[in-house]
């Protein structure tokens, strides 16, 4: 996701910070390479030419050309004006379900951009906040289309509506309005069909369903990897639905950059969520200040803490904290803490969101095994309850044992303990740090983190 826009960004603001003064030509052949980039990453070029603008006219004054730090102050305007370009702030939902009707989520886009499993990601979100959504399947064309939502479905425990026997969209739409309302379903999330290209018959059918159903949103989820196709077509959908917001798919894969960093200004309409992966929960709220800070390689801790405690219920973390605290972390608590970082998505995904590691040259090109990861799993639970919990028992005899019930070589076990050996001296150090924040102005960094 942005890898060659950040590398680009990052390497001309890197050699900006080096010098200790700026002249007007100096930051003008920066900004000449930043244009560069941002046309490569398939950036629509008339906002492009208006970023560059704006970042020049605020960098070459000399509040900043005569300050002391003028590298730091460039970079800090390319941020702003970054997320500036993206929508400034979050835009959330305007849901407004009352009564008597339940809130509409009305889905659009064409055929492939992933309309279906963003309306199963957009249901498991709002689960998530307490609602009690209904998916309903509008695409009569398709094959496999209502089958597809179905069964995704009933993976994230949703219901769905769906009338097989019927082809007319508008009259599934308004039996699935009453449905709802005679079941308590709070949010309907309606999946319309698409087509290849953006046709006449499309639109009328769209626009057939808005007016049946008085959405809450319309909501035009876009293919990422199409780049500035992606804008065009939500330019296209706009004027014939006035869009509310857009979803955005596939921003894990090896999109550019362009389409996110294009759609608000060419629409004017914000980027709402973007999808990170192919599993049901993989879908972001789209945060425009964390998107700058992580093309601009400084991380995204926010994201990061939100996306442990999905993983962590409250009294995981509670629990977790103490145990670190009194220094009685075991490898059942490291097997525990394991598990919990992989629910919380890929590891290189993570490791870009901790400040000094995102866009580290380090972490370029790294390949995270996820075998690894399982290989650890398996050879902890080859071991019993008591070597868990006292790692310090296990002999050569014992580690020939485990190894053999593993599935793996005695030098992956001795690996193992002295990685675990190692993670319990650091977590021993937090402790330590944290009681003695404890007793000096309240709660410490684990507590606040593990919200104890």
């Amino acid at each position: 996701m942005f890898s060659t826009l950040g590398d680009r960004l990052q390497g001309v603001l890197s050699r900006l910070r080096g010098r200790g003064k700026l002249t007007e030509k100096d930051v003008e052949a920066a900004l000449r390479e930043v244009r560069l980039a941002l046309l490569e990453a398939d950036v629509n070029f008339k906002v492009a030419r208006d970023f560059i603008n704006k970042v020049k006219e605020r960098a070459v004054g000399t509040e900043v050309l005569q300050s002391l730090t003028p590298g730091q102050q460039v970079v800090k305007i390319v941020y702003e004006e970054l997320t500036e370009l993206m929508g400034g702030q979050q835009a959330p939902l305007r849901l407004k379900a009352s009564q008597g009707k339940p809130a509409v989520l009305l889905l659009a886009g064409l055929q492939g951009s992933g309309k279906t499993t963003s309306a199963a990601k957009l249901a498991v979100h709002l689960k998530r906040q307490g609602r009690r959504p209904l998916l309903v399947a509008c695409d009569v064309y398709r094959p496999a289309a209502v089958k597809q939502l179905q069964v995704l479905g009933e993976q994230i425990q949703v219901p769905v509506y769906a009338d097989e026997g019927n082809t007319n969209p508008v009259s599934i739409a308004a039996a699935a309005l009453e449905h709802a309302k005679a079941r308590g379903n709070d949010v309907v999330i309606v999946d319309t069909a698409g087509r290849l290209h953006i046709d006449d018959e499309m639109m009328e059918e769209i626009a057939a369903l808005k007016e049946i159903l008085a959405p809450d949103e319309i909501l035009l989820v876009v293919d990422a990897m199409t780049g500035q196709e992606a804008v065009n077509v939500a330019k296209s959908f706009d004027e014939r639905l006035e869009l509310d917001g857009v979803i955005l798919t596939k921003l894990d894969g090896d999109a550019r950059g362009g389409a996110a960093l294009s759609v608000k200004a060419v629409t004017g309409k914000p980027i709402k969520f973007t999808g990170v992966g192919e599993k049901t929960d993989a879908l972001e709220p789209f945060h425009p200040d964390r998107m700058a800070r992580r093309i601009l390689g400084m991380g995204d801790v926010l994201t990061l803490i939100e996306k442990a405690e999905q993983a962590m219920d409250e009294q995981t973390r509670q629990r977790m904290a103490e145990r670190l605290l009194t220094a009685e972390f075991d490898l059942e608590d490291f097997l525990e803490q394991l598990r919990q970082v992989r629910n919380m998505g890929p590891i290189d995904q993570l490791l870009g969101m901790i400040p000094g590691l995102a866009g580290a040259k380090q972490l370029k090109g790294l390949q995270i095994d996820e075998t690894e990861l399982k290989r650890i799993e398996a050879v902890i639970q080859s071991m019993t309850p008591e070597e868990r919990r006292h790692p310090e028992i296990i002999n050569g005899s014992r580690r020939r044992r485990i190894a053999a019930g593993s599935g793996t070589r005695v030098q992956d076990v001795n690996r193992l303990l002295k990685q675990f050996e190692q993670t319990k001296r650091m977590m021993k150090q937090l402790g330590a740090f944290e009681k003695k924040a404890k007793r000096g102005k309240g709660k410490g960094r684990l507590s606040r983190f593990f919200g104890s």
